[in-house]
């Protein structure tokens, strides 16, 4: 990258393209005061603004240093500006304190395509939208033209839209082959619908604004990785077979493991949610908020855990970072001053559903050390190898946080803090490597500790914005910011007014599920209200063959969690990471490439056996078939059990790939 300045403008220039300019005719940053508004309900969020002032700020003073460059804009603002080779930092100094907004614009082309932003479930191509970045419930149905979305709107507040995101991250990767981060937890809202300049707000300065470039997309994401940290690798057990998603206690969890087990479903492990106890919602099966056993619905449930552990099985639980103030838990970190705190310095309890919780503020030393040793006293310690650390989303902007900070700045920082206190648990309990927790919620700082991604609570349906599809997207989007281990619940979570699960529904989601890093099933939010595979001997025997193929692919996945764990290179990859030059390839987000020898085009409407799949100019071989393609568009046939799947010709593990054919 290189920089100029020639009296009258400063330019910022990446392979002769220009990223930032500010001049008197086109000034680059803009900043303002603001009055926020924020209402809260069972994490759903209202955000509005009242703009006092906005203005631009030019360049009143330019000095060349030997890393780079000191900006002066008109005694409000002051920026230090690295430069080394192709990458570019800017750090602000403010000056001015009544400032509390900031716009940069980013200079951009017509063509341009950009990805990222955390996980969207929506949109994969960000070009045309603005996102604004703020972690919280994405909502149930997020499309506002649907009898769900306005249901959920007018009953709870959370019906959602299309920007709405648990793992919202304030970084973009542009089709430029560069990307840019914003080191900022504030409120922001990155904007991508001028085809001149990004226009990136925040609702605070920002401490730092970092952009790096690369010559190739392997190497960008390497060094998108290096930075955030990545992923470590994933336990050898999760391998052998589907993590069965079960509950109601230990006889009928067990009973229904050993039903899955004798239909030939190869089990890796099994998951009770519902292992700490539960309640009753109007909108489903909720859990008890205090995450020790409950030995009155699990009793002996060490001795079974060591049962099935001995057989290859292992058992995984449920937690998160609330406490339900009738629990045991709630009254020890009460009594320790372990909450989260009133803005007038009284208890704060937040509204989950019909029950309420306090907050372990995980920004007192304290707590956070007391939190991560109940992890590891009542989770590990019971030889529990996996778990579901849920939420992270729900920081209100009215409590008192332990150091200081403003609640605005904390929240989107929180489901970092979550992942950091799950991470070192494991790993002071020397199970790195043996156990592992997957989470919805994200952060910047969540990729290093954070193993596995999950898309959160789909609708158990094919719906555009909220049901299967939006799984791919979740998984493309947040591999492009360095979370490349991502899975999602089989069959969608969420069934509300009317809304049922179907057999057809359920299979569909598994055999996608088979190219994803993890095949992991969930009862839902009304188990019995909707198809679970257990209950039909047909859909069990096609899900068992399906779970042998996925543990077929084990040496195959075990190489591109490896990858990911050396070189960023997320599992799940948008098309145009391997066929750069194919530009119909940076709009598709139906379509993933699997590492980079297989390409998977899930079917995602229902009562359909045909499917349109687009691949890029290779010599392809249809999984099930054996038949070859080129490149182009093609209308193959897609059974339920047989999702259209390619492996390129030269691939190194076509053998394996062959054989999947013949389980």
């Amino acid at each position: 990258m290189q920089a100029c300045w020639n009296h009258t403008a400063w330019i910022l220039r990446h392979n002769d393209k220009i990223l930032l300019e500010t001049s008197p005719q086109r000034p680059m940053i803009y900043v303002g005061i603001g009055q926020e508004s924020v209402e809260m309900y069972r994490g759903n969020f209202k955000i509005e603004d009242y703009l006092l002032e906005r203005m631009p700020l030019r360049v009143t003073g330019a000095e060349e240093t030997d890393s780079g460059w000191t900006l002066d804009l008109e005694g409000r603002l002051r920026i230090q500006v690295m430069i080394q080779g192709e990458f570019a930092e800017l750090s602000f100094e403010q000056l001015d304190p009544s400032i509390n907004r900031f716009w940069l614009r980013v200079c951009a082309d017509a063509e341009e395509s950009c990805y990222g932003c955390g996980e969207q479930m929506s949109y994969l191509n960000l070009r045309g939208r603005h996102f604004p970045l703020w972690t919280s419930e994405p909502g149930v149905g997020r499309d506002k033209t649907t009898y769900i979305t306005w249901r959920s709107d007018v009953e709870n507040k959370a019906g959602g839209d299309y920007y709405n995101t648990n793992y919202p991250q304030p970084t973009y990767v542009s089709s430029r082959k560069y990307y840019l981060h914003a080191d900022c937890t504030a409120y922001a809202d990155f904007d991508f619908r001028n085809e001149a300049f990004h226009e990136l707000q925040f609702w605070a300065v920002p401490n730092r604004i970092r952009i790096e470039a690369a010559d190739n997309w392997e190497n960008l994401l390497y060094r998108l990785s290096e930075f955030f940290g990545r992923q470590p690798l994933l336990p050898d057990w999760i391998y052998n077979g589907v993590i069965l998603g079960v509950q109601g206690g230990t006889e009928r969890a067990f009973s229904l493991a050993e039903r899955t087990l004798q239909n030939g479903v190869p089990l890796a492990g099994i998951w009770c949610q519902d292992w700490a106890g539960k309640r009753e919602t109007s909108f489903g099966r909720r859990l008890q908020w205090d995450w020790k056993l409950n030995e009155k619905m699990y009793p002996g449930l060490p001795e079974k855990i060591r049962e099935y552990k001995e057989r290859g099985i292992r058992f995984l639980a449920y937690n998160n970072g609330y406490l339900v103030n009738d629990g045991e838990l709630y009254r020890e970190a009460k009594e320790k001053g372990y909450f989260a705190l009133a803005a007038d310095g009284g208890d704060y309890l937040v509204d989950f559903g019909e029950f309420y919780c306090g907050v372990v503020d995980l920004t007192n030393p304290e707590a956070f050390e007391w939190y991560k040793n109940c992890i590891k006293k009542y989770i590990l310690a019971l030889g529990i190898d996996g778990w579901m650390a849920d939420f992270g989303e729900y920081l209100p902007t009215d409590v008192k946080p332990f150091n200081g900070v403003s609640p605005m700045l904390e929240h989107n920082h929180w489901p970092a803090l979550w992942a950091r206190c799950n991470y070192e648990a494991v790993a002071e309990s020397g199970k790195l490597g043996e156990a592992v927790f997957f989470m919805r919620a994200g952060a910047t700082g969540s990729q290093k500790y954070c193993p596995l991604l999950w898309a959160g609570d789909q609708s158990v349906d094919f719906s555009r914005h909220d049901g299967l599809g939006t799984t791919i997207t979740a998984a493309l989007s947040a591999g492009m910011c360095g979370c490349g281990l991502s899975h999602s619940d089989i069959g969608g979570y969420t069934s509300l007014f009317g809304n049922r699960r179907t057999k057809e529904l359920f299979l569909r989601w598994a055999e996608m599920a088979v190219f994803t890093p993890v095949m992991r099933t969930h009862e839902g939010n009304r188990p019995d209200e909707n198809f679970q595979v257990y209950d039909d001997g047909d859909a069990l025997k096609q899900f068992a063959r399906l779970a042998k193929i996925h543990v077929a692919l084990k040496p195959y996945l075990k190489q591109l969690v490896e990858e990911n764990a050396a070189r960023g290179l997320p599992i799940q990859r948008p098309l145009f990471v391997h066929y750069p030059e194919d530009r119909a390839a940076y709009h598709i987000q139906t379509e993933y490439l699997f590492g980079r020898e297989l390409l998977v085009a899930p079917v995602l409407e229902k009562e359909v056996c045909k499917w349109q799949v687009y691949l890029p100019q290779d010599s392809w071989v249809h999984l099930w078939t054996g038949v070859e393609f080129g490149g182009g568009e093609h209308l193959v046939d897609a059974p339920i059990g047989y999702p259209p799947v390619f492996y390129r010709k030269e691939s190194e593990y076509k053998s394996l790939f062959r054989g999947l054919a013949e389980l």
